[in-house]
């Protein structure tokens, strides 16, 4: 029996595909949204989806759980990326820990340094949570915190096509379905709407009990034949 075959593989060992998930989840947390192929970022929004729900609950089981699923990655701002690519590794790990050897949560300056960074988690559970939870009142249901944009951009090398992974904000609310998705459905209802006066039946549907069965020139049966019209002489 075929067991353990659900999910898609992406041509990974399972080692290198946990890695993948983690760190593409990771920098959709920290950017806000990622740019990738469409089997990834179809893969890597149940993922994220999942520990958003985590940081919705927002409790210490949950943060747990998000710690040992996801692991923790140092944020550093863009503002003082420069300085932290200059320093040397013992003032890199100052930046990153505490004395203890505790990573930072929260991106507070410390005695001894110019900045902290700031770890995924806690961005995850401070900002991300709170602000999906609003939205889950808002709209009265949960799901849906990301989605995937498909881009017509490939990429270059295999040519594969790309899409776009984002995390919603608070006031986004559910895509409006459009009638008319194709041509060829528009066409459908402009010729279903020109025949409006005859509704169309489909192809072998029952009738009506008592309704008169209709011929092949499709006059019912049973009515008498109108009456030919005179030639003139």
């Amino acid at each position: 029996m075929r067991h353990a075959v659900r999910g898609r593989k992406l041509n990974r060992t399972t080692e290198h595909r946990l890695a993948l998930r983690r760190n593409l989840t990771q920098s959709l947390f920290q950017f806000g949204e990622i740019r990738t192929t469409i089997p990834k970022a179809k893969d890597v929004r149940v993922f994220a989806e999942r520990l958003i729900t985590l940081a919705i609950d927002g409790s210490l089981a949950s943060r747990q759980r998000a710690i040992a699923l996801l692991n923790d990655r140092s944020i550093i701002p863009a503002e003082n990326q420069d300085d932290y690519d200059r320093m040397s590794d013992a003032k890199r790990a100052k930046t990153l820990r505490s004395r203890s050897g505790r990573r930072y949560r929260a991106s507070v300056t410390r005695p001894g340094v110019k900045f902290t960074a700031e770890s995924v988690i806690h961005r995850l559970f401070s900002n991300i949570g709170p602000r999906m939870k609003s939205r889950n009142e808002k709209r009265g249901c949960a799901g849906g915190y990301t989605r995937v944009i498909k881009l017509a951009d490939r990429r270059l090398g295999d040519g594969a096509q790309l899409a776009l992974l984002q995390i919603v904000s608070a006031d986004d609310g559910p895509r409006k379905k459009s009638g008319e998705k194709t041509e060829r459905g528009r066409r459908a209802r402009a010729k279903y709407a020109f025949y409006a006066g005859k509704p169309l039946q489909r192809r072998g549907a029952r009738r009506a009990k008592g309704e008169p069965r209709e011929s092949a020139s499709g006059k019912a049966a049973g009515q008498p034949k109108a009456a030919a019209p005179e030639q003139a002489e």
